[in-house]
C-alpha cells in the first residue's frame, strides 16, 4: 500500500481490503484518495505503508536555552500526549511564542509557522533566527524563500497549499482562530503535516466555526486565563469612565438612534449578534434601509468620538505622565485625531512598515511614552512594555479586549497596570463594554 501527495490530496495505491471511511475511490485516477490532513491517521492505521509524501527525514537537531514557566511546560506536555496535535489557548503576554519555539525544538523537523500579518511573520522569523541561530525562510510580504523552518502569511499558505502541502512536517498556526474561517480551513485540509499546533488568546468565534478545528488541528488541549496566571503577569485594574455627551451631541445621537431602531421594529429585525447585523445590512438596499444604516453609523461615531473624551484622555495622560501608554481607537480617524491633539505618533494600517518599526523602537527605548493606534496593535504584535491603556472606542469583541489588556501585562517588579475604558453615557457603548468584558476578571466599577 503506497501513499503519495498531489496538490493537497493524498493518493493511495494498492490499498488493503479494509479502508477508513475518509478514503474514497477516484474514477479519474483509478485510485483511492483523501484530503491531505488525514496523513497522520493513515500512518497510524497502516504500519507497513510505503510513504513517499515527505522526502525529508533528517532531524534538524534544534536546541535553545529559554526556560519555560510551569504552565508552558504543562501545555507542551498535554499537546505532546495528544500525538503532537492540538490548540493551546493562553492570554496575551503569557508567552505563546515560547511554547511554539519549544515545540519546534522537540520535533526538530521541517516546520512552517503561519500568522495573519506581515508584522507577525517577521516577528516570528527574527525570534526563531535569534533562538536557533539558523536561516529562517519567509513566504509573503514580497518574499518566497523556502527553508527547513519557514514563516508564512495565511494568504500565502492558502494560495500555495497545493505546492507547500508536503514540504513541512510541522504546521504551527499563530492566532489560530483565523484558521477556522471557511477559506483558511483549506490550509489545514491541504497540508499533510502530521504534527500540528495552534496558538491563540481566544479560540471561540461567534459563528462557531472554531468547532471545525477539532478534526483539523487536534482540538483544544490546554487553556488557562488571566485569573490562573496572576503570579506570571503584572497586577492590573480596569477602570471604566463614563462621560456625558454635550447637549447637541446627545440630541443628534438620539435622533439617529431612533431612525435606526424604528427601522428594526418596523421590519421585525432582531440583532442578537454579528450575523444578524450582516443580515440587516444585506436587507438595507432600499432608501429606507440606507437611511437606517447611515443613522446607525452616525450614532456610533457620536458615541465613539464624544468631544469630552479628548479632555478625559488628557486628564489620564497628565495623571500618568511618563508612563508608557497606548491609546486604542476603533477607527483610523479617531487614532489620527489623538495624534494631532496630543502631538504623539500614531500607528494604523496606513503607517508604512519602516515608520511603524521606528515608532515601536522609540517606544521601547522610552524616547516616546505615548502611542495612538487603531486596530493594528490589537492582535499578536509584540508591543514593547506598557503599563497604561486607554480604550477610546472598540468593538464588543472579548478577543479584542483581552488582546488590548494583554498589551499591559508583561511583568516587571512593582508594576501595576491600568486599562481605562472611556464610554459615553446613555449610548450603546455601555452594552458594548459589558459584552467585551465578559469573562475578564475585574472588580472595578464606573468612575
Amino acid at each position: 500500500m503506497k501513499v503519495s501527495f498531489s496538490r493537497g490530496t493524498l493518493i493511495v495505491n494498492d490499498p488493503e481490503e479494509r479502508l477508513p471511511d475518509y478514503l474514497t475511490f477516484d474514477e479519474r485516477i483509478q485510485s483511492y484518495s483523501c484530503q491531505a490532513f488525514h496523513y497522520a491517521s493513515l500512518k497510524r492505521s497502516f504500519k507497513n505503508l510505503e510513504d513517499v509524501v515527505f522526502t525529508e527525514s533528517e532531524s534538524l537537531n534544534l536546541h535553545h536555552d529559554e526556560k519555560l514557566r510551569s504552565y508552558q511546560k504543562k501545555a507542551i506536555e498535554t499537546w505532546a500526549s495528544n500525538d503532537y496535535q492540538g490548540v493551546v489557548v493562553l492570554p496575551t503576554a503569557a508567552g505563546k511564542t515560547h511554547i511554539g519555539i519549544e515545540a519546534i525544538s522537540i520535533l526538530s523537523v521541517s516546520a512552517i509557522i503561519i500568522a495573519p500579518t506581515i508584522e507577525l511573520i517577521q516577528q516570528w522569523r527574527t525570534k526563531l533566527e535569534e533562538t536557533f541561530n539558523i536561516k529562517v525562510g519567509q513566504i509573503g510580504g514580497g518574499e518566497k524563500d523556502l527553508q527547513a523552518i519557514t514563516v508564512c502569511t495565511y494568504d500565502s499558505a492558502y494560495l500555495m497549499a497545493e505546492d507547500l502541502g508536503n514540504k513541512f512536517k510541522f504546521l504551527l498556526v499563530d492566532e489560530v482562530h483565523h484558521l477556522a474561517s471557511e477559506r483558511y480551513q483549506e490550509i489545514a485540509r491541504m497540508y499533510a503535516s502530521p504534527y500540528r499546533l495552534g496558538l491563540t488568546a481566544t479560540l471561540e468565534r461567534v459563528d462557531m466555526l472554531h468547532e471545525q478545528l477539532g478534526d483539523l488541528m487536534g482540538g483544544k488541549v490546554f487553556e488557562q486565563g488571566y485569573e490562573e496566571l496572576t503570579e506570571f503577569l503584572s497586577d492590573y485594574e480596569i477602570v471604566r469612565i463614563a462621560v456625558e455627551l454635550e447637549q447637541e451631541e446627545e440630541e443628534e445621537y438620539e435622533r439617529n438612534r431612533n431612525i435606526f431602531v424604528s427601522y428594526l421594529r418596523k421590519h421585525r429585525i432582531a440583532l442578537r449578534g454579528p450575523w444578524d447585523f450582516e443580515k440587516f445590512i444585506l436587507s438595507s438596499w432600499n432608501p429606507e434601509g440606507r437611511e437606517a444604516l447611515l443613522a446607525w453609523r452616525t450614532a456610533r461615531e457620536i458615541a465613539f468620538n464624544a468631544r469630552i473624551k479628548t479632555d478625559t484622555v488628557r486628564q489620564i495622560l497628565v495623571k500618568n505622565r511618563g508612563k508608557k501608554t497606548l491609546i486604542f481607537a476603533e477607527d483610523t480617524v479617531t487614532a489620527y485625531l489623538m495624534s494631532r491633539e496630543f502631538l504623539i505618533p500614531c500607528i494604523t494600517y496606513l503607517t508604512p512598515g519602516p515608520e511603524r518599526k521606528k515608532y515601536m523602537e522609540m517606544f521601547r527605548e522610552g524616547s516616546i511614552t505615548v502611542l495612538a493606534t487603531s486596530r493594528v496593535l490589537d492582535e499578536g504584535i509584540d508591543v514593547p512594555d506598557a503599563s497604561i491603556g486607554i480604550v477610546l472606542s472598540g468593538s464588543g469583541s472579548t478577543r479584542q479586549f483581552r488582546q488590548r489588556l494583554g498589551r499591559l501585562l508583561r511583568p516587571s517588579e512593582g508594576k501595576k497596570s491600568v486599562l481605562y475604558e472611556i464610554v459615553s453615557k446613555g449610548t450603546s457603548e455601555y452594552g458594548t463594554s459589558r459584552r467585551r468584558r465578559k469573562g475578564v476578571p475585574s472588580s472595578t466599577d464606573d468612575n
